[in-house]
């Protein structure tokens, strides 16, 4: 018999049959008997704590929901942190009266307590701001929103209206944690109100999400970041034989890893489009290719004003019309995103700004200027653009890039997950800067070409410039050219000469020829050579020389003139 769907300000009161189970650990059942045993016991510990608000983490999804709901009925408004990390939690405690959960026993977390007798269970209100998750700001500080309970019911009832047809002998597992708002909602308010058991344990890996997929009846609740790295040589099959659907949420799903979904798991994802701010506002599910537009979920309203996606829902703080992050234009059957509106980036479907990492690396005596941008490809990652103090660069060439990239790395240790924090890094000597003296983002991705070469600027005045250039085996040039002697071209000698040229001195548009070319020696991988410049604006000419302790590479004048 299909359990009937108890909305969560009221589960505790009205309660569920003996014997019915709200979630599985390890393979065993978990009963609702259990869970209201174990808020009344957390729910103890906050009064006797007298604790107005508390900072809540734990891993085990169980023990969190009873946490939740017994600091719900205690009165106790709960902060969600998104992480354990010691600046994400010394943050939070200027907000809190009391930590719970497993967090260091340095702060003094709160523990569950036997309470004397069942509570007598009430209807949670409503209209109580009991809860505060954290999300990136466009300023770059987290900013706590907080929200009502009805918010967060209403939105579970939308679910269940949304897909009605769901099967209840199912265990919900997930990828994604609870303490965020995705996960709060799809891995434990719906299921709790829908009556579907959930997996305490959060999948990590594919290999987990393949064996637990294969115990029985399942749902998914998954981000990108896992449903595109499915590798095809699990026991997928045995995983989809009980798999009923697959929720996908916190950035939509790169259309190479359809197919791959579609064949492994036996379902194209339900994607739901929203944010901590706006709770969920849309889904779509592309069965076909071309599937593009997000359609509402029940109840929210959506419109498009100047590119930019407006939403008006329960699910909002205020009932009016409330701008989101993102662009979008209007679509059959809903609308097409078109990209976030600021300096907030989702990485691993987790948003971070790019400002705050901006602000921590910044305190470091070795930079002297910093920027972080989105680099986009088959993995969307972060690269840090650094410009090296004096200290910065003598300890930069003392011990190498990479060292110096993981001194970079370890400065964000302790306020970005390692997941998000800047994979690829480069030093220039000064930020680029366009004619308006603006640092754009395609400056800065430019910066990454795989093409340019690492460089140094060792000299330079308003004609001339020394550079050294770090001849990288990684670098493309050499692919081909040759099997078994890989040698730099000369067209891409005179390449490099021209464009960092044109990044140290205004160069007119065209070229217009080569003069007195001559190559000497051929560049091999690793090692380094120095690149003389030397630029007349009068004769629209750039002398350039190539050189290293072996002596002359290459040389020559490159002619430039105005566009025709």
């Amino acid at each position: 018999m299909r359990p009937s769907f108890v909305a969560p300000d009221r589960l505790l009161a009205t309660g569920r049959p003996a014997g019915h189970a709200v979630a599985a650990r390890d393979g065993a059942p978990l009963s609702f008997e259990a869970f209201a045993a174990a808020a009344a016991a957390w729910r103890q510990a906050f009064v006797q704590a007298r604790a107005g608000s508390v900072g809540l983490y734990l891993e085990d999804g169980f023990e969190f929901a009873a946490a939740l709901f017994g600091a719900w009925h205690a009165g106790t408004r709960v902060w969600l942190p998104a992480d354990a990390l010691p600046a994400t939690l010394a943050r939070l405690g200027t907000q809190v009266e009391r930590f719970a959960g497993d967090v260091p026993a340095a702060l003094d977390p709160l523990r569950p307590a036997p309470a004397a007798a069942a509570p007598d269970w009430q209807p949670l209100d409503p209209a109580w701001t009991g809860l505060t998750v954290y999300t990136s700001g466009s300023s770059g500080e987290p900013a706590a929103i907080g929200k009502r309970l009805g918010q967060l019911f209403d939105e579970v009832g939308a679910l269940e209206r949304a897909w009605p047809d769901l099967p209840a002998q199912v265990c919900v597992h997930a990828t994604v944690s609870h303490q965020h708002i995705y996960g709060l909602l799809f891995r434990v308010l719906w299921p709790l109100a829908a009556g579907r058991p959930f997996a305490t344990a959060r999948l990590a890996f594919p290999e987990d999400i393949a064996a637990a997929l294969a115990q029985g009846p399942s749902l998914l609740i998954a981000s990108p970041a896992h449903l595109k790295r499915l590798p095809p040589a699990l026991p997928w099959a045995a995983a989809r034989a009980g798999l009923h659907g697959v929720f996908s949420s916190g950035g939509p799903l790169p259309d190479q890893a359809l197919p791959d979904c579609r064949a492994l798991l036996g379902h194209a994802p339900v994607e739901v489009y929203g944010s901590s701010e706006t709770g969920g506002v849309a889904w779509r599910r592309r069965d076909a290719d071309g599937d593009a537009a997000w359609r509402p979920l029940p109840d929210v309203e959506i419109r498009i004003e100047d590119g930019t996606l407006w939403v008006r829902s329960p699910h909002l703080a205020e009932r009016g019309w409330q701008p989101s992050a993102d662009r979008a234009e209007a679509a059959a059957g809903g609308f097409v995103l078109l990209g976030r509106r600021d300096r907030v980036a989702k990485i691993e479907e987790k948003r971070i700004s790019l400002d705050a990492i901006e602000r921590v690396l910044a305190t470091d005596e070795a930079v002297e200027a910093v920027r972080v941008v989105v680099l986009p490809g088959s993995r969307v990652q972060l690269g840090g653009v650094v410009v090296p103090s004096e200290r910065g660069w003598a300890r930069l060439d003392a011990d190498g890039r990479r060292a110096f990239g993981e001194r970079l790395r370890g400065l964000l240790a302790a306020h970005v997950d390692a997941s998000v924090r800047p994979r690829r890094w480069r030093y220039p000597w000064a930020l680029p800067l366009d004619s308006q003296g603006k640092t754009t983002e395609a400056a800065l991705r430019a910066l990454f070409d795989p093409r340019r070469p690492h460089a140094r600027l060792l000299e330079r005045d308003a004609t001339t410039a020394r550079l050294r250039l770090a001849i990288d085996a990684e670098l493309p040039w050499f692919d081909g050219h040759f099997p078994g002697t890989p040698i730099v071209p000369g067209v891409t000698q005179v390449d490099w000469a021209i464009g960092f040229a044109r990044e140290l001195f205004a160069l007119p548009p065209a070229f217009r020829g080569l003069e007195a070319l001559k190559f000497q020696q051929v560049i091999v991988p690793g090692g380094e050579v120095e690149l003389d410049l030397a630029y007349s604006a009068e004769r629209g000419q750039l002398t350039f020389r190539l050189s290293s302790a072996a002596g002359p590479h290459a040389g020559g004048r490159i002619v430039f003139g105005e566009a025709p």
